[in-house]
């Protein structure tokens, strides 16, 4: 096997052997503590970008399939295992990881201690990579930089939105997905619900919205650091003030900037499938799928019109918000899961509910001026 080194732009340097495609690439590198579903995390758009590194010594036992695709190809820049398995077990198998990296263009790394790499992060924070076969004692700092400047200031949304609307019919309420970089099973879990979802792209106006006359607006999660839509920010507020909206992941920071709120950058972020969050309102504690880098301060959050309604148990970040007299909802976590834990799909009824009131609503509304 080729020898392969992820060269950090801290200069540590991590060796393996070459896996997928035959090429370099630079990017953020990330890891993920989840113990299945890496199919699902590398098709996963909210990864466009990231070098993911897997916290689990063993990837690929259960080969690829047909069925668990998260959207329509590979998004991650780049894949660091400890080890693959060659010769995967599952009856829906239709090939190994290996194989799936190299159909899609996508390089890796495997036998690399991916433990001491993790580590690395956790202390020093998420840092840019290059996964090279350039022998590191020909790297010199000046070279580096350069290379790792190619992954900087990019806003991956554009890329993995799509271009035009795309209609999945069914009888229920109408809900508008605005794209940015939506996950198939999101769309999977709002179609279970009988919704018909009108699937747009990240910069819909309220206009276009207004011409499809939803019950209701999904923000969908997506990749990268949230003020790079900043141009956005007055178009999601007057979507969400004119319709029940609910906002996951990436769509939950851009409705809280949305109305005042701030965010920033975390040390290392959550990936993985978990992560213990406590519902206020309850005082339950429910386990969650994440995948995000990025936190809406809860200072501030007094300032804006929303309360808090989840909170991390671990680190206490903010995971939910609802607005205190519009039907707005939102969830850092993702409740549609895959991979991870299903205790949160109540946010989806949560959420279809909130369109029925409002339908009630108007109802009574047109009734009372007749």
């Amino acid at each position: 096997m080729a020898k392969g080194y992820v060269v950090l732009e801290t200069g540590e340097v991590f060796e393996g052997e070459w896996m997928g495609k035959d090429q370099e690439t630079v990017g953020e590198v990330v890891f993920n503590t989840s113990m299945t579903g890496y199919q699902e995390i590398l098709t996963d758009p909210s990864y466009a970008g990231q070098i993911v590194t897997f916290c689990y010594p063993l990837i690929g036992n259960y080969g690829i399939n047909a069925v668990d695709n998260e959207s329509t190809k590979l998004h991650a820049a780049g894949v660091i295992v400890a080890e693959d398995c060659s010769e995967p077990s599952h009856y829906q198998a239709q090939g190994t990881l290996d194989e799936h990296l190299q159909k899609a263009g996508i390089p890796g790394l495997r036998g690399v201690d991916t433990r001491s790499l993790v580590q690395s992060i956790r202390q020093k924070g998420v840092v840019k990579g290059w996964i090279t076969t350039t022998a590191p004692d020909t790297i010199d700092a000046a070279h580096l930089e350069e290379k790792l400047a190619e992954a900087k200031g990019i806003n991956q949304v554009p890329n993995v939105s799509v271009k035009e609307p795309t209609v999945y019919f069914n009888s229920g309420k109408h809900v508008v997905l605005m794209d940015f970089g939506y996950k198939k099973s999101i769309l999977d879990a709002l179609l279970a619900y009988g919704c018909k979802v009108t699937v747009m792209p990240y910069n819909t106006t309220l206009e276009q919205v207004k011409e499809l006359q939803p019950d209701g607006v999904l923000l969908s999660n997506g990749p990268g650091d949230p003020m790079a839509l900043e141009e956005q920010f007055v178009h999601i507020r007057d979507i969400s003030a004119a319709f029940p909206t609910l906002g996951i992941c990436l769509g939950h920071q851009l409705l809280a900037l949305a109305y005042g709120a701030k965010t920033e950058k975390m040390h290392f972020g959550h990936r993985g499938g978990n992560h213990p969050v406590k519902e206020l309102e309850t005082g339950k504690v429910r386990m969650t799928s994440q995948n995000h880098g990025y936190v809406v301060l809860e200072e501030g959050i007094e300032e804006t019109p929303f309360s808090i309604t989840y909170l991390n148990v671990n680190d206490r970040t903010v995971e939910g918000l609802k607005h205190k007299a519009l039907p707005i909802q939102t969830v850092q976590f993702h409740p549609e899961a895959h991979p991870g834990p299903s205790d949160t799909a109540y946010v989806f009824e949560s959420f279809i509910h909130a369109m029925e009131k409002e339908t009630e609503r108007v109802g009574e509304m047109t009734y009372a001026v007749m």
